[in-house]
């Protein structure tokens, strides 16, 4: 046989060798993740037994640790995805340097901002004195822990953003009604709590579109785009430092110094004006050469879509990290000083499992969820993301307030909606739009051509219908999971 009969053979015995080659490796990557969650775990649980060795109840806590890192791992997972998604989206980010900077950021608000002491009733869910013995207390706050990490996890498993407090909130909600009955909720704390369903994402929504339609309106629809942009870019860039300064100040700062809502709007106020005028001949200088195009003008949004991302990030990581190892905190509290607190201290090791927790999920399981934010709803460019994330900032601002409990998940990805269904009304409706393009194409038929075709659909419906699905059930779902898991808990405790 010669060489020529033999090569066709050899090459797909190769190719076959190497098809091989590829699945394994690529089956070997799926575990990879998972197992170092899983050593993420038992880190975490032998810290817990470092500092509760030989003290009685520490099979509890070694448990509630490995819980808690579980429900921080998909905290990163899920709920921070709204901070860099749309920067990744409209490509200002790569989806690495998204994940390095929302690890450190996230980390670094967790640590130096995350504070020290928490509610350990998720803000008044439950009446304290209706769970006043200790043991039942523990119970609820680990039902808690075990049912929001178990929801978080499902809900990142079908792609759904959703608060992570609002599923801690439920859990604690369950897991107290299954301990003493209805009359021990605080309706009215849980009806707040439901309308902010309705008013952060609307409100996000709202605002991001506001945002855009001046976008559209004073920059991309004038005749000489680079003069619109030098004009209104720091003017822009000076409402996102203002707005970042006043939440951080307000909500991402709260622990380490006590800032009035006055206070932070006075700050805010400084730093508008210092940025506009320090901006100003930066983005003269950066717009010089620049073509008379949208391009051109994606480029001027990059840097603060960056910052950001960091910023959210930072205030996100000094937030929520708090809420969602508060319960692992009461715990830690109850058992080591055999009674229950309204609000205890957060030791620092529990508060390093949560950020270093959140920052491993991040980094091993949220591509899926940036993408989801970035990519899926709608197409996102700088300018549109930067509608996002100021929406983000200014939202908080005007919900504290207004003294309205809102959440930052529903935010962003409500302002991701808006600014998509904006696109989709302004596209078909906007007689400046229609005129522009007049002018720049000679079409003037193109105004009544418009109103014969179908109204495009810019937001996928299927991501809006599951993840406004996922958002309504969040309370409900975990507050069900958690009564379960409390009820075969109380059975476990009774039969030893």
């Amino acid at each position: 046989m010669t060489n020529s009969a033999l090569k066709p053979t050899l090459d797909k015995d190769l190719e076959k060798v190497s098809q091989l080659q590829g699945a394994t490796k690529n089956l070997s990557r799926t575990f990879v993740a998972p197992g170092l969650s899983f050593l993420f775990l038992l880190v975490a649980m032998g810290i817990a037994s470092i500092y509760f060795s030989g003290t009685l109840g520490t099979g509890v806590v070694i448990a509630s640790a490995g819980v808690g890192a579980y429900l921080a791992l998909n905290i990163g997972a899920n709920d921070v995805a709204n901070n860099v998604g749309p920067a990744v989206g409209s490509q200002a980010l790569s989806i690495t340097g998204a994940l390095l900077i929302a690890a450190i950021f996230e980390s670094a608000g967790a640590l130096i901002a995350g504070g020290d002491v928490v509610g350990t009733i998720s803000k008044g869910i439950i009446d304290p004195a209706t769970v006043s013995n200790s043991g039942v207390f523990v119970r609820v706050m680990l039902g808690a822990l075990i049912s929001s990490a178990l929801w978080v996890n499902l809900a990142t498993w079908i792609g759904a953003p959703v608060s992570t407090t609002h599923a801690v909130v439920g859990g604690v909600m369950g897991a107290g009604i299954a301990a003493a009955g209805y009359t021990s909720v605080n309706w009215a704390t849980m009806g707040s709590i439901a309308a902010s369903w309705v008013i952060s994402p609307v409100l996000g929504g709202l605002i991001a579109a506001a945002f855009l339609f001046f976008i559209k309106t004073f920059i991309i629809y004038q005749k000489d785009k680079i003069a619109a942009a030098r004009r209104w870019v720091p003017v822009l860039i000076a409402i996102m430092t203002g707005a970042f300064t006043a939440y951080l100040s307000v909500k991402g700062l709260k622990k380490v110094v006590s800032i009035s809502l006055f206070q932070a709007s006075v700050l805010g106020i400084v730093a508008f004006v210092t940025t506009w005028l320090l901006v100003r001949p930066l983005i003269r200088h950066q717009s010089e050469g620049l073509e008379n195009r949208n391009q051109s003008l994606r480029k001027l949004f990059r840097i603060p879509l960056i910052c950001s991302a960091a910023l959210l990030s930072f205030a996100h990581g000094a937030n929520d990290v708090a809420n969602a190892i508060g319960p692992l905190a009461a715990i830690v509290h109850t058992i080591s000083a055999g009674e229950v607190a309204a609000k205890v201290s957060i030791p620092l090791w529990v508060m390093t499992i949560g950020a270093f927790g959140i920052s491993f999920g991040l980094l091993l399981f949220g591509p899926k969820l940036i993408r989801m934010v970035g990519q899926q709803i709608t197409k996102l460019n700088p300018m549109r993301a930067y509608c996002v994330a100021l929406s983000a900032a200014i939202t908080v601002i005007v919900a504290s307030g207004l003294g309205l409990p809102v959440s930052s998940t529903h935010i962003a990805v409500g302002a991701v909606f808006g600014v998509g269904f904006f696109r989709e009304w302004y596209t078909q409706s906007s007689k400046r739009r229609m005129r522009y393009v007049q002018l720049e194409t000679g079409r003037t038929t193109y105004s009544r051509r418009a109103e014969t075709h179908r109204r495009p659909k810019l937001v996928r419906r299927s991501h809006f219908m599951t993840i406004v699905a996922a958002w309504v059930i969040t309370v409900p779902a975990a507050a069900g999971l958690s009564a379960l898991i409390f009820a075969g808990l109380t059975a476990l405790s009774t039969g030893q």
